[in-house]
């Protein structure tokens, strides 16, 4: 794997600089439940089952260091179960400084493959559909996950809850980050934090999904610390004392909660922000012009609409450009 930072600023068309070392995470590799790079650990108290993914992109590393540092650092619970893992390793093993937006994914994208249906498949492979049956049987067994991903563009942190009220109240609880997003997903398909009960309304288990920040800024890993430490602290998982400085959060004064009304998806190569949008830019006017769209406007559709995590980065036809969502609190 080729680690070469990079710091110089990125000009357009190119990316970010890349601020931090990929670890080498090979000496993780049997783990400690038959799946590769997957590690439980049973206080033999009653309690829940929380997990921390990292890497279900294999360039979003701050969750690897995260992890990584998770498992150097021995935590174990104090009650219930805790699980670390890092997801599409495959994809981490192919990063190249030269092309950091390539490691995304090997095949397809492990964060939409989730519904029994396409799992259930096996006329479907691809690297990604086996890692996803492989880790398929650990996640059926979480009460409580959180999968740490990072973003294409430098943009506040914000925590992704799904489209359920429990979701929501999880991100409360949890504090931190100060933007919040409700949504139903992706066209392409289910991401992990809405397999099963995760996205079922009657069943107890929950997910959030945490975009810490630019995929290679230092800050990522920052935030993907007081993100992991916190929730952690919130199931009685570890207490805080058993944490190092640095992994508690201080909890936001007010958090926005931006419940995410309709993707804008690209129907051709032929797509183009109207500014230079990062995310979480605040439209006051309905009917604002904010894309084209072979050659049509693409307008906001009533007042105060946010944009959620705009990129042209995976442009093609049938890839989500941009969310739109409804600043509701």
């Amino acid at each position: 794997m080729d680690t070469t930072q990079q710091t110089a600023a990125a000009a357009p068309g190119e990316h970010y600089p890349i601020e931090l070392e990929f670890p080498d995470i090979r000496a993780f590799a049997e783990g400690n439940r038959g799946i590769p790079y997957v590690f439980t650990f049973d206080s033999g108290l009653p309690g829940p089952h929380v997990m921390v993914n990292a890497l279900t992109h294999g360039n979003e590393v701050c969750g690897a260091i995260v992890v990584k540092e998770l498992l150097e650092l021995g935590v174990r619970p104090r009650r219930g179960r805790l699980t670390l893992a890092f997801a599409n390793v495959a994809a981490y093993e192919r990063f190249d400084a030269a092309e950091p937006d390539a490691s995304r994914f090997v095949d397809q994208d492990l964060n939409r493959v989730w519904t029994a249906a396409i799992l259930d498949d096996l006329s479907r492979d691809s690297v990604e559909l086996r890692r996803a049956r492989e880790m398929r049987p650990l996640i059926d067994e979480v009460d409580f996950l959180l999968d740490l991903h990072s973003m294409h563009e430098r943009s506040a942190p914000l925590s992704v809850c799904g489209p359920l009220d429990k979701g929501v109240a999880l991100a409360r609880a949890l504090g931190t980050p100060a933007w919040v997003i409700s949504d139903e997903g992706h066209p392409e398909g289910r991401r992990m934090r809405d397999y099963a009960g995760f996205g079922d309304p009657a069943s107890p288990k929950n997910a959030l999904l945490v975009e810490c920040g630019q995929h290679w800024e230092a800050g990522a890993v920052d935030v993907g610390r007081e993100t992991t430490g916190g929730f952690l602290v919130l199931h009685g998982i570890v207490a805080a004392a058993d944490l190092p400085r640095g992994w508690l959060p201080q909890p936001e004064t007010a958090q926005n909660v931006v419940r995410v009304t309709e993707p804008v998806v690209a129907a051709s190569l032929d797509f183009r922000f109207a500014g230079d949008y990062t995310g979480l830019e605040t439209f006051a006017e309905a009917g604002t012009i904010i894309a084209w769209r072979d050659g049509e406007p693409v307008r906001t559709p009533y007042r105060n609409c946010v944009l959620v995590m705009p990129s042209l980065r995976q442009l093609r036809p049938g890839v989500t450009v941009v969310r739109l969502g409804e600043l509701i609190a």
